[in-house]
């Protein structure tokens, strides 16, 4: 057997012939991805600038069908399915996180150049994340308007903003197994931002004091602070990316630009799992 690269590929018999069958190309459609890459601009760096944030919307599509299919499996009761997709959508913020590695590698004056070009634009008006915040119980009935213009993804959005959240799923949970959440906390209107409230302490204290007992719930309730350690890693890197790049501009979406992310990093989605841990 020859070493030569072109002998170690036809003793491997690797096909190479795709004229009938379907190629790698084809089945991940990479005519499409490759050439959705539209620079606005004659800058270099553009570039960079595009493909940060569509790669960021692949994983945030993905973050969305696990998480979508998460909260089904913990409204039926099926935890062990649940754990395992809750697990997979830190590890894709994970990666989110360190997407904002490579952004920060662009300057602020090579910014400076795209950024007439990007007019009112901005990741302010992405409907898969605030499908995303929404899904984690973040509600706010403002943040529909970005997408009045377009119908199917106001419609995305509107559901997911109507539907209960992961966290209103896991306490309707703990709720079925004879737990004191209140029914303030589990017949409520969903669209509502969620108001930390005792009685649900208390619930998850019984929880966490008592491991062996409740060791699903005691899991999940572990799952839900990786999920949000993670997804404050993503604001944290988000805010600072953004400071590095173009300090205290507005953003081109209108908002304060760095005192609005600021704002955002006080945001609490599971509030009872962090003060619970104070009290144990």
């Amino acid at each position: 057997m020859s070493g030569k690269p072109e002998h170690i590929v036809h003793d491997e018999k690797a096909k190479l012939d795709f004229s009938r069958d379907m190629s790698y190309g084809d089945y991940l459609q990479l005519d499409a991805i490759l050439n959705a890459q539209k620079p606005l601009s004659p800058d270099h760096n553009e570039m960079l600038f595009i493909v940060q944030h569509q790669t960021s919307e692949l994983w945030m599509k993905l973050m969305l069908h696990e998480l979508r299919a998460a909260v089904a499996c913990v409204a039926r009761d099926e935890l062990g399915t649940a754990f395992k997709m809750l697990a997979r959508v830190s590890r894709i913020m994970e990666q989110l996180v360190h997407a904002w590695d490579v952004l920060a590698t662009m300057t602020p004056p090579e910014y400076s150049a795209i950024r007439p070009y990007l007019a009112s634009s901005s990741g302010f008006q992405s409907a898969q994340y605030r499908c995303i915040e929404f899904a984690l119980g973040n509600k706010n009935a403002a943040m529909l308007k970005p997408h009045a213009h377009r119908p199917d993804l106001l419609a995305q959005v509107q559901a997911a903003y109507e539907a209960p959240s992961l966290y209103d799923e896991a306490l309707r949970l703990l709720a079925r197994r004879g737990l004191g959440v209140p029914a303030s906390h589990t017949q409520r209107d969903w669209t509502q931002p969620y108001a930390e409230n005792d009685a649900v302490e208390q619930a998850w204290l019984a929880v966490y004091r008592d491991p062996k007992q409740y060791w699903d719930l005691y899991q999940l309730g572990e799952e839900l602070t990786d999920l949000e350690d993670a997804f404050r890693l993503w604001r944290f890197r988000h805010v600072t990316t953004v400071e590095r790049v173009i300090g205290f501009k507005r953003g081109t979406g209108g908002t304060g630009g760095v005192s609005y992310l600021r704002k955002m990093l006080d945001v609490v989605l599971f509030p009872e799992i962090w003060k619970l841990r104070t009290n144990l």
